[in-house]
């Protein structure tokens, strides 16, 4: 089975673009959590775009009390984002290489140009026990990056799927879903376990989940409320937790 983690962030930008509580983000989280999801994903950006660092806090403060749902907060490793996650202290910290003017995580981490700064980052997560994780592009995954991870030693590695999204549709559907699944054994052989996300939605994941079905937790936001616009999101939210329990 994998977790689906649904990342809020699109809520927080339809909010934030008109000043004020609607709609309530926190009463979207409760809603999401009231139909079966067990994991909220959530990337505060230096510029506030969508989550803020309060809503951070509010949302583990409430998860307190919901024991199965766990919390995976995305960012940059800045020196104000590892101290919030030193305060909340979430169950997951997926760390992304995007600049703050970035509109969405666009690639994996060079691990190895990175490799002192990933390894204070993760020293600072793990102190707290905070489950760590790193977004890789299994296009980018070379020998040399490996061999950095198996050094660096996150707990999970995040496929970032935009190209199997991309090609899903298209011929090179099959040469690229070897990539990932060769990747996910790389990953695996290491001691670090899956995660994916991004541009998954209804019509890609299924095909994903049966080629590679150790992925431990897909996170999914932009699509599932896109979809939710038209099915609504108590039905769409069922539809993506059926696949992952298959």
């Amino acid at each position: 089975m994998t977790r689906l983690s649904v990342n809020v962030n699109k809520i927080a930008t339809l909010r934030n673009s008109r000043g004020k509580n609607q709609p309530n983000l926190m009463e979207a989280v409760k809603k999401l959590i009231g139909f079966g999801v067990k994991g909220i994903t959530i990337h505060p950006r230096p510029d506030g775009r969508h989550i803020l660092y309060q809503d951070v806090r509010d949302i583990k403060q409430y998860l307190k009390v919901q024991k199965e749902v766990e919390l995976n907060v995305e960012g940059y490793p800045s020196t104000d984002f590892l101290q919030l996650m030193e305060e909340i202290g979430p169950d997951q910290c997926t760390l992304v290489p995007d600049a703050p003017t970035t509109l969405t995580s666009n690639a994996g981490w060079r691990v190895q140009e990175n490799k002192d700064f990933l390894h204070s980052a993760l020293a600072s997560l793990k102190k707290n026990n905070v489950r760590t994780s790193l977004f890789i592009d299994p296009f980018t995954l070379t020998e040399k990056e490996l061999h950095t991870l198996s050094y660096l030693q996150p707990d999970r590695g995040e496929l970032y799927t935009e190209t199997y999204a991309s090609a899903y549709f298209t011929p090179q559907k099959e040469s690229v879903i070897r990539t990932y699944i060769e990747a996910a054994e790389k990953l695996m052989n290491q001691g670090i376990r899956v995660n994916a996300g991004h541009d998954l939605n209804l019509d890609n994941l299924a095909w994903l989940l049966k080629k590679i079905p150790q992925i431990k937790e897909v996170s999914i936001g932009h699509a599932l409320i896109c979809e939710s616009l038209y099915q609504g999101m108590e039905t769409v939210v069922h539809k993506y937790l059926a696949i992952c329990l298959n």
